[in-house]
Protein backbone atom coordinates (compact mmCIF):
# COMPACT_ATOMS: atom_id res chain seq x y z
CA UNK A 1 0.00 0.00 0.00
CA UNK A 2 1.25 3.41 -0.86
CA UNK A 3 1.06 6.14 1.75
CA UNK A 4 0.54 9.47 0.49
CA UNK A 5 2.78 12.61 1.43
CA UNK A 6 1.65 15.25 3.29
CA UNK A 7 0.03 17.70 1.46
CA UNK A 8 1.93 21.15 3.37
CA UNK A 9 5.43 19.36 3.87
CA UNK A 10 5.40 16.42 1.55
CA UNK A 11 7.07 14.53 4.59
CA UNK A 12 6.99 10.64 3.04
CA UNK A 13 4.56 9.19 6.02
CA UNK A 14 1.21 10.73 7.13
CA UNK A 15 0.69 10.31 11.11
CA UNK A 16 -2.54 8.15 11.30
CA UNK A 17 -3.46 10.36 14.16
CA UNK A 18 -3.56 13.81 12.00
CA UNK A 19 -3.69 12.05 8.55
CA UNK A 20 -3.91 13.46 6.04
CA UNK A 21 -0.87 15.57 7.96
CA UNK A 22 2.30 14.32 8.99
CA UNK A 23 2.05 16.42 12.16
CA UNK A 24 0.14 18.35 14.12
CA UNK A 25 2.09 21.52 12.98
CA UNK A 26 1.12 20.70 9.14
CA UNK A 27 -2.51 20.02 10.40
CA UNK A 28 -2.75 23.67 11.96
CA UNK A 29 -1.08 25.09 8.94
CA UNK A 30 -3.94 23.84 7.10
CA UNK A 31 -6.56 24.80 9.68
CA UNK A 32 -5.20 28.77 9.22
CA UNK A 33 -5.35 28.86 5.61
CA UNK A 34 -8.81 27.96 5.71
CA UNK A 35 -9.42 30.20 8.57
CA UNK A 36 -7.82 33.30 6.64
CA UNK A 37 -9.21 32.47 3.64
CA UNK A 38 -6.58 31.38 1.46
CA UNK A 39 -8.83 28.55 1.00
CA UNK A 40 -11.98 28.26 -0.37
CA UNK A 41 -15.12 26.63 -1.40
CA UNK A 42 -17.17 28.32 -4.61
CA UNK A 43 -20.56 29.62 -4.04
CA UNK A 44 -23.50 30.83 -5.85
CA UNK A 45 -22.94 34.20 -7.49
CA UNK A 46 -23.35 36.99 -5.62
CA UNK A 47 -24.86 40.56 -7.37
CA UNK A 48 -24.03 44.22 -6.79
CA UNK A 49 -26.24 44.66 -3.42
CA UNK A 50 -24.62 41.67 -2.10
CA UNK A 51 -27.13 39.25 -2.47
CA UNK A 52 -27.39 35.85 -3.60
CA UNK A 53 -28.88 34.76 -7.22
CA UNK A 54 -29.67 31.45 -6.28
CA UNK A 55 -33.54 30.97 -6.41
CA UNK A 56 -34.77 29.08 -3.12
CA UNK A 57 -34.57 32.94 -1.45
CA UNK A 58 -37.60 33.94 -0.08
Amino acid sequence: MTRAACPICRHAEADPKYRPFCSKRCADIDLGRWFTGRYAVPGPPVDENGESDSEDQA
